[in-house]
């Protein structure tokens, strides 16, 4: 794993100090999904320091969104003279201050956006989900994911880890003999993940199969933008339907409803835990179940994810256990059970 530092100018810091880091980290196994392969993924590590205390946030790269770490870094500094002379670190205020800057990067204002939670609950003496008045008993127990790979490389994953929920991502030209033979060797459920990979008349016809098998819900079978065929599925499937490309912002809850029965929210994908708190309670509102996703994140992310997985009927925060290393210590994920460390905010430190 590789710590790439980025050099910034400032002379002086009115309030607030930024700063931030690369990670290049290494992945236990080729991840691939519908759209991409990547042996490593890089990330952003964003830190927020003011009067003796500071805040980490990340968010990973994407090509699949056009997300670099320049394009991040790029936005950062844009906002960096207006964070400096920020009076207040009240994160949501924060968010919408940053709101202009971050139009088109979401991914760094996430970051951002996180490392203003894990500060400010710091300074209140208090972690984030007791901020959040949330019972971290109420967690449910999260997936593990499984990439795409040949067969016999995708039961080798399984069998190095052995765990309740497996999602399992398809989008291949042989997805229901990948589930079948899966299905063999283990008795967890399966969750699956086209990544927009099949056909309104594929994903219904595949719902009828997949049932049988122990699959609880198929998440974005189509294109985001296949309206007219999504509510065929979603009238016809014989599995609920979970949105999560048709799901990125705020405004698409309200458009997912009556075409899915669950969205995912990724938080860089919406901007962080900010925007992230208010779609999974127009979500709830709606009548629709909600889980929050990750990227192959390290413990940053991860820990924030778990301090918010209380509101959910679903977490997928298996990134870190994606990871050959791990730049950081957060909180520990058991199928029991999640872990948080004695430390304030996230409770996350770099290690």
């Amino acid at each position: 794993m590789k710590n790439r530092p980025i050099t910034y100018n400032s002379d002086s810091f009115l309030r607030m100090k930024l700063s931030y880091q690369v990670f290049d980290l290494p992945l236990r196994h080729t991840f691939t999904i519908a759209h991409q392969s990547r042996d490593i993924q890089d990330t952003l590590i964003v830190t927020l320091e003011d009067a003796g205390f500071f805040g980490i946030g990340e968010s990973t790269t994407n090509p699949f969104y056009g997300v670099t770490i320049d394009t991040m870094t790029e936005a950062l500094e844009a906002f960096r003279p207006v964070l400096e002379d920020a009076k207040t670190v009240n994160p949501e205020t924060l968010w919408a201050m940053g709101n202009d800057y971050f139009k088109g990067n979401p991914f760094a204002q996430c970051a951002l956006d996180m490392a203003a939670w894990d500060l400010f609950t710091k300074r209140k003496g208090q972690k984030l989900y007791q901020y959040l008045q949330l019972n971290p008993e109420n967690i449910p127990t999260t997936n593990f994911t499984i990439g795409i790979a040949s067969i016999e490389k995708m039961v080798q994953k399984m069998k190095e880890v052995d765990w309740p929920i497996y999602k399992i991502k398809l989008g291949t030209h042989d997805d229901l003999a990948i589930v079948k033979e899966l299905r063999k060797h283990t008795d967890a459920v399966f969750r699956i993940d086209a990544n927009c990979a099949w056909t309104a008349e594929e994903a219904i016809r595949n719902s009828e199969e997949l049932v049988k098998l122990g699959v609880e819900f198929m998440e974005q079978p189509l294109g985001k933008d296949d309206l007219e065929g999504m509510r065929e599925v979603y009238l016809h499937s014989k599995l609920p339907v979970m949105a999560d490309e048709s799901c990125i912002v705020e405004e698409d809850v309200k458009k997912c409803h009556g075409l899915f029965h669950a969205i995912n929210v990724k938080l860089v994908k919406a901007g962080g835990i900010t925007p992230g708190l208010r779609m999974i309670q127009e979500a709830k509102r709606l009548g629709m179940k909600t889980m929050v996703g990750c990227m192959t994140e390290s413990s940053v992310g991860i820990s924030a994810i778990a301090h918010i997985a209380p509101l959910l009927d679903y977490v997928d925060m298996d990134g870190a256990m994606l990871l050959a290393k791990d730049p950081a210590d957060g909180v520990k994920i058991s199928p029991e059970k999640v872990t948080f460390p004695e430390r304030n905010g996230i409770g996350v430190v770099l290690v």
